[in-house]
């Protein structure tokens, strides 16, 4: 559904996209992992259309955006980082409105749109005005804007940033129904374990191109790495093998098992663990495969790459 070839962008002297190679099949959730300002947002509005690439090609269902942006924005359902609806329209007027410019008629616009708002739990709030809702509620209204047509390519960049447990809930289901009806979806998110209960491929884009491509499990296996952690209230033991980190003893090598590395210090350390406060035990997690993989931890924020 979705192919990127050789994809450059730069703003100046600052090169953002250095040749993206990417493919996304119909019916398949694709996780967008990078650190902010890697350049998933302006990946995605490149290929939406609302940016123009420095090189490279990209085809969407098949037609090339380029050449004919119409013509594939037409199979494009697009949710960015920042809200877009209209806050003194009521969630029904909202979902009308945006199913009729996304070339609904009358009647089978209004029909979808109750239909997203029971799949995003927002039927009880039809009659509300935007500008009531929670944040949350603010966030699900706004990832409806974006399926109503039944995209065959979906682009999500951080839909739960800000949303409540309910709305992350809803907002994971209906990425799961799409992609089961044949949608393509592509998902940014700083919450990698949203991306494991998608069960979602992982292209993980660092210094320009995608560094790393595979299904998560497959991604934990080969990159993920157990960690273990000792904290001490008072002064912090020596113990061969380990080193000091602040308040803290952490091995000085990687760890296969975590828990049996943390229960042979203890047994080494004897009477000296007496300011022992806690052990953490940390499994192979696409967190720690993303940190083998760029060098960095992922955190939490808005992508801005597009201020560049």
């Amino acid at each position: 559904m979705l192919e990127v070839s050789g994809l450059r962008k730069a703003y100046g002297d600052l090169r953002i996209l250095r040749g993206v190679d990417l493919e996304v099949p119909a019916g398949s959730v694709l996780g967008l992992v990078g650190a902010n300002g890697a350049g998933k947002s302006t990946l995605i509005s490149i290929v939406a259309g609302l940016r123009r690439a420095d090189a490279g090609s990209i085809r969407v269902g098949g037609i090339d955006a380029q050449a004919h942006p119409k013509a594939a924005a037409r199979h494009i359902g697009l949710a960015p980082q920042d809200l877009g609806i209209y806050p003194t329209l009521t969630v029904a007027q909202n979902l009308w409105c945006f199913a009729r410019l996304a070339g609904l008629r009358t009647r089978p616009a209004r029909a979808r749109a109750v239909e997203v708002a029971e799949l995003l739990g927002l039927s009880p709030e039809l009659g509300r005005r935007a500008e009531e809702l929670s944040g949350g509620q603010k966030r699900r209204l706004h990832t409806a804007v974006a399926v109503l047509h039944r995209p065959a390519l979906l682009f999500l960049d951080e839909p739960t940033v800000g949303a409540d447990v309910q709305s992350r809930t809803g907002i994971l289901q209906i990425v799961k129904a799409l992609a089961a009806e044949g949608t393509a979806v592509v998902y940014t998110t700083h919450y990698l374990s949203e991306l494991e209960q998608l069960e979602a491929e992982i292209a993980v884009l660092d210094e320009g191109v995608i560094a790393v491509r595979g299904a998560s499990h497959e991604i934990v296996q080969r990159w993920g790495q157990a960690a273990v952690r000792l904290r001490f209230a008072g002064p912090v033991p020596e113990l061969d093998g380990w080193v000091v980190d602040g308040a803290q003893l952490r091995p000085t090598h990687p760890v296969s098992d975590p828990g049996a590395t943390a229960a042979q210090a203890l047994i080494a350390l004897g009477s000296r663990a007496s300011h022992l406060i806690g052990v953490d035990v940390t499994r192979p997690s696409l967190e720690s495969a993303y940190l083998a993989i760029t060098g960095h931890a992922l955190s939490e924020g808005t992508d801005d790459d597009l201020a560049a």
